[in-house]
Protein backbone atom coordinates (compact mmCIF):
# COMPACT_ATOMS: atom_id res chain seq x y z
CA UNK A 1 0.00 0.00 0.00
CA UNK A 2 1.40 3.26 -1.15
CA UNK A 3 2.26 6.13 1.43
CA UNK A 4 -0.13 8.37 -0.82
CA UNK A 5 -3.05 6.59 -0.02
CA UNK A 6 -2.29 6.04 3.81
CA UNK A 7 -2.32 9.84 3.93
CA UNK A 8 -5.74 10.25 2.51
CA UNK A 9 -8.03 11.60 5.37
CA UNK A 10 -10.89 9.62 6.48
CA UNK A 11 -14.26 10.31 4.56
CA UNK A 12 -16.49 12.48 5.61
CA UNK A 13 -18.72 11.29 8.83
CA UNK A 14 -22.69 11.04 8.03
CA UNK A 15 -25.58 10.47 10.71
CA UNK A 16 -29.05 10.58 10.85
CA UNK A 17 -30.14 11.60 14.10
CA UNK A 18 -33.97 12.13 15.77
CA UNK A 19 -34.33 14.84 17.50
CA UNK A 20 -38.00 13.84 18.87
CA UNK A 21 -40.36 10.87 18.40
CA UNK A 22 -42.15 11.30 15.30
CA UNK A 23 -41.08 10.21 12.15
CA UNK A 24 -40.16 13.45 10.60
CA UNK A 25 -38.07 14.60 13.54
CA UNK A 26 -34.90 14.07 12.00
CA UNK A 27 -31.96 15.49 10.82
CA UNK A 28 -28.58 14.40 9.08
CA UNK A 29 -25.67 15.99 10.54
CA UNK A 30 -22.41 15.80 8.26
CA UNK A 31 -19.15 16.32 9.27
CA UNK A 32 -16.08 16.92 6.91
CA UNK A 33 -12.96 14.55 7.11
CA UNK A 34 -10.11 15.45 9.17
CA UNK A 35 -7.24 14.02 10.42
CA UNK A 36 -7.50 15.57 13.89
CA UNK A 37 -10.36 16.33 15.96
CA UNK A 38 -11.60 19.96 15.81
CA UNK A 39 -14.61 22.00 16.41
CA UNK A 40 -16.04 22.88 13.13
CA UNK A 41 -18.46 25.78 11.90
CA UNK A 42 -21.71 24.73 11.16
CA UNK A 43 -24.72 25.23 8.85
CA UNK A 44 -28.12 24.33 9.13
CA UNK A 45 -29.94 23.62 6.01
CA UNK A 46 -34.30 24.07 6.10
CA UNK A 47 -35.52 22.22 2.98
CA UNK A 48 -38.40 23.74 0.57
CA UNK A 49 -41.41 22.29 -0.48
CA UNK A 50 -44.10 25.18 0.27
CA UNK A 51 -44.66 23.33 3.49
CA UNK A 52 -45.88 19.80 2.13
CA UNK A 53 -45.40 16.98 2.86
CA UNK A 54 -44.57 15.48 -0.70
CA UNK A 55 -41.45 17.19 -0.75
CA UNK A 56 -38.40 16.14 1.81
CA UNK A 57 -35.42 16.49 2.82
CA UNK A 58 -33.59 14.68 -0.16
CA UNK A 59 -33.30 17.29 -2.76
CA UNK A 60 -30.65 19.47 0.14
CA UNK A 61 -28.85 16.82 0.52
CA UNK A 62 -26.30 17.75 -2.24
CA UNK A 63 -26.00 21.66 -0.79
CA UNK A 64 -25.31 20.44 2.54
CA UNK A 65 -22.49 17.85 1.06
CA UNK A 66 -20.99 20.67 -1.19
CA UNK A 67 -20.83 22.66 2.03
CA UNK A 68 -19.42 19.53 4.42
CA UNK A 69 -16.56 19.34 1.27
CA UNK A 70 -15.59 22.97 2.21
CA UNK A 71 -15.02 22.12 5.84
CA UNK A 72 -18.29 23.05 7.27
CA UNK A 73 -20.58 20.67 9.36
CA UNK A 74 -24.16 20.39 7.90
CA UNK A 75 -27.37 19.40 9.39
CA UNK A 76 -30.02 19.04 7.02
CA UNK A 77 -33.57 19.14 8.62
CA UNK A 78 -36.66 17.19 8.54
CA UNK A 79 -39.67 18.43 10.39
CA UNK A 80 -43.59 17.66 10.26
CA UNK A 81 -45.26 19.20 6.91
CA UNK A 82 -48.94 20.08 6.20
CA UNK A 83 -50.54 16.51 5.49
CA UNK A 84 -48.15 14.46 8.13
CA UNK A 85 -49.69 14.19 11.73
CA UNK A 86 -48.85 17.86 13.60
CA UNK A 87 -47.65 19.43 10.32
CA UNK A 88 -48.47 23.05 9.45
CA UNK A 89 -48.16 25.96 12.00
CA UNK A 90 -47.37 26.26 14.57
CA UNK A 91 -45.96 22.07 14.40
CA UNK A 92 -43.49 22.82 11.81
CA UNK A 93 -41.87 25.30 13.68
CA UNK A 94 -41.91 23.66 16.68
CA UNK A 95 -40.36 21.28 15.29
CA UNK A 96 -37.56 23.51 13.60
CA UNK A 97 -36.86 25.03 17.23
CA UNK A 98 -36.35 21.30 18.28
CA UNK A 99 -34.30 20.55 16.08
CA UNK A 100 -31.79 23.44 16.73
CA UNK A 101 -32.04 23.19 20.02
CA UNK A 102 -31.31 19.65 20.09
CA UNK A 103 -27.84 20.38 17.99
CA UNK A 104 -27.34 22.82 20.56
CA UNK A 105 -27.84 21.03 23.29
CA UNK A 106 -25.30 17.99 21.84
CA UNK A 107 -22.41 19.97 19.63
CA UNK A 108 -19.48 19.17 22.02
CA UNK A 109 -20.51 15.36 21.07
CA UNK A 110 -19.82 15.90 17.36
CA UNK A 111 -17.43 18.42 17.78
CA UNK A 112 -19.29 21.36 16.60
CA UNK A 113 -18.45 24.84 17.35
CA UNK A 114 -21.88 26.87 18.92
CA UNK A 115 -20.38 30.17 18.26
CA UNK A 116 -20.43 29.15 14.31
CA UNK A 117 -23.27 28.38 13.44
CA UNK A 118 -25.84 30.19 10.05
CA UNK A 119 -29.26 28.71 9.51
CA UNK A 120 -30.26 28.56 5.81
CA UNK A 121 -33.72 28.22 4.50
CA UNK A 122 -35.03 27.54 0.55
CA UNK A 123 -37.89 28.70 -0.44
CA UNK A 124 -40.30 28.18 2.52
CA UNK A 125 -37.33 27.13 4.53
CA UNK A 126 -36.42 30.61 4.44
CA UNK A 127 -39.34 31.70 6.13
CA UNK A 128 -38.60 29.23 8.87
CA UNK A 129 -35.00 30.31 9.15
CA UNK A 130 -36.18 34.09 9.92
CA UNK A 131 -38.65 32.88 11.86
CA UNK A 132 -36.49 30.88 13.99
CA UNK A 133 -33.37 34.28 14.34
CA UNK A 134 -36.79 36.22 15.35
CA UNK A 135 -37.98 33.65 18.24
CA UNK A 136 -34.10 32.88 19.48
CA UNK A 137 -31.68 35.43 20.10
CA UNK A 138 -29.16 33.43 20.00
CA UNK A 139 -29.16 32.69 16.32
CA UNK A 140 -27.19 35.52 14.51
CA UNK A 141 -26.99 34.72 11.59
CA UNK A 142 -29.02 33.36 8.70
CA UNK A 143 -29.43 33.07 5.23
CA UNK A 144 -32.86 32.70 3.24
CA UNK A 145 -32.26 31.29 -0.80
CA UNK A 146 -35.48 32.36 -2.68
CA UNK A 147 -37.55 32.53 0.39
CA UNK A 148 -41.07 33.25 0.89
CA UNK A 149 -40.25 36.19 3.69
CA UNK A 150 -43.86 37.89 3.31
CA UNK A 151 -46.47 35.71 3.95
CA UNK A 152 -49.31 38.50 3.41
CA UNK A 153 -47.85 38.86 -0.26
CA UNK A 154 -47.66 34.84 -0.89
CA UNK A 155 -51.15 35.01 0.15
CA UNK A 156 -51.66 37.90 -1.81
CA UNK A 157 -50.12 36.29 -4.97
CA UNK A 158 -52.03 32.49 -4.12
CA UNK A 159 -48.55 31.29 -4.24
CA UNK A 160 -48.56 27.70 -5.58
CA UNK A 161 -52.33 27.20 -4.50
CA UNK A 162 -52.74 29.09 -1.77
CA UNK A 163 -50.05 26.90 0.18
CA UNK A 164 -49.48 29.72 2.65
CA UNK A 165 -53.06 29.33 3.72
CA UNK A 166 -52.50 25.39 4.06
CA UNK A 167 -49.50 25.81 6.72
CA UNK A 168 -51.08 28.92 8.59
CA UNK A 169 -54.61 27.10 8.39
CA UNK A 170 -56.78 29.92 7.49
CA UNK A 171 -56.63 33.13 5.50
CA UNK A 172 -54.86 36.56 7.71
CA UNK A 173 -58.47 37.59 8.66
CA UNK A 174 -59.36 34.18 9.71
CA UNK A 175 -56.03 33.70 11.68
CA UNK A 176 -54.09 36.74 12.22
CA UNK A 177 -52.41 35.98 15.29
CA UNK A 178 -50.57 32.74 12.62
CA UNK A 179 -49.41 35.48 10.35
CA UNK A 180 -48.15 37.67 12.79
CA UNK A 181 -46.06 35.10 14.57
CA UNK A 182 -44.76 33.22 11.59
CA UNK A 183 -44.13 36.21 9.02
CA UNK A 184 -40.92 37.29 8.81
CA UNK A 185 -42.16 40.85 7.26
CA UNK A 186 -43.69 41.40 10.54
CA UNK A 187 -41.43 40.33 13.07
CA UNK A 188 -38.40 41.92 14.43
CA UNK A 189 -34.95 40.28 13.79
CA UNK A 190 -32.38 42.47 15.36
CA UNK A 191 -29.35 40.79 16.78
CA UNK A 192 -29.53 38.70 13.00
CA UNK A 193 -26.81 38.93 10.81
CA UNK A 194 -29.12 38.06 7.34
CA UNK A 195 -28.71 37.55 3.75
CA UNK A 196 -31.49 37.23 1.26
CA UNK A 197 -30.23 35.43 -1.76
CA UNK A 198 -32.69 35.28 -4.64
CA UNK A 199 -32.47 34.55 -8.52
CA UNK A 200 -33.48 37.22 -11.14
CA UNK A 201 -35.17 34.51 -12.79
CA UNK A 202 -37.28 32.65 -10.10
CA UNK A 203 -40.62 32.34 -11.34
CA UNK A 204 -41.81 30.35 -8.25
CA UNK A 205 -41.27 32.95 -5.80
CA UNK A 206 -40.62 36.59 -7.25
CA UNK A 207 -37.42 38.11 -6.54
CA UNK A 208 -39.46 40.90 -5.12
CA UNK A 209 -39.92 39.23 -2.06
CA UNK A 210 -36.13 39.42 -1.33
CA UNK A 211 -35.65 42.57 -2.10
CA UNK A 212 -38.63 44.48 -0.70
CA UNK A 213 -38.08 42.67 2.65
CA UNK A 214 -34.39 44.35 2.98
CA UNK A 215 -35.74 47.64 2.11
CA UNK A 216 -38.13 47.34 4.48
CA UNK A 217 -36.54 46.52 7.14
CA UNK A 218 -33.75 49.22 6.52
CA UNK A 219 -35.77 51.54 7.00
CA UNK A 220 -37.26 50.89 10.03
CA UNK A 221 -36.12 53.12 12.96
CA UNK A 222 -34.02 53.08 16.10
CA UNK A 223 -34.15 49.58 17.33
CA UNK A 224 -36.19 48.00 15.02
CA UNK A 225 -33.87 48.74 11.91
CA UNK A 226 -32.14 45.73 11.23
CA UNK A 227 -28.90 44.05 9.49
CA UNK A 228 -30.59 42.58 6.08
CA UNK A 229 -28.51 42.67 2.45
CA UNK A 230 -29.85 41.04 -0.90
CA UNK A 231 -27.88 39.20 -3.16
CA UNK A 232 -29.60 39.01 -6.63
CA UNK A 233 -28.01 36.71 -9.15
CA UNK A 234 -29.29 37.70 -12.44
CA UNK A 235 -30.73 34.82 -14.64
CA UNK A 236 -31.00 32.01 -11.76
CA UNK A 237 -33.85 30.44 -11.09
CA UNK A 238 -35.74 29.00 -8.28
CA UNK A 239 -33.53 25.79 -8.18
CA UNK A 240 -30.28 27.03 -8.99
CA UNK A 241 -29.14 28.60 -5.47
CA UNK A 242 -28.92 24.75 -3.93
CA UNK A 243 -27.78 22.94 -7.20
CA UNK A 244 -23.91 22.92 -6.62
CA UNK A 245 -23.41 22.64 -10.17
CA UNK A 246 -24.64 25.65 -11.08
CA UNK A 247 -22.91 29.32 -11.66
CA UNK A 248 -25.11 30.88 -8.75
CA UNK A 249 -23.81 28.27 -6.66
CA UNK A 250 -20.66 29.64 -5.90
CA UNK A 251 -22.23 33.12 -4.56
CA UNK A 252 -24.06 31.16 -2.15
CA UNK A 253 -21.53 28.99 -1.54
CA UNK A 254 -19.05 32.09 -0.29
CA UNK A 255 -22.10 34.14 1.57
CA UNK A 256 -22.07 31.38 3.89
CA UNK A 257 -18.58 30.57 4.44
CA UNK A 258 -17.98 33.88 5.33
CA UNK A 259 -20.55 34.69 7.59
CA UNK A 260 -19.25 31.62 9.69
CA UNK A 261 -15.68 32.00 8.90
Amino acid sequence: MSDDILNLPPPPAHFRLAYGSDRNQFLDLRLPSAKEKALYPLAINIHGGLWRSRYNLDHAGHLCAALTARGLATANLEYRRVGNDGGGWPGTFSDIRSAYNFILQNAHAHNLDATRIAVTGHSAGGQLALCLAAHDPSLTRVVSLAGVVDLQRAYNLHLSNDAVVEFLRGTPSEVPDHYHEADPMQLAIPRASQWLIHGSADDIVPPAFSRDYVAAKQNRRGKQKEEGRVLEIPGTSHFDLIDPRTPAWKQVEQTILQLVG
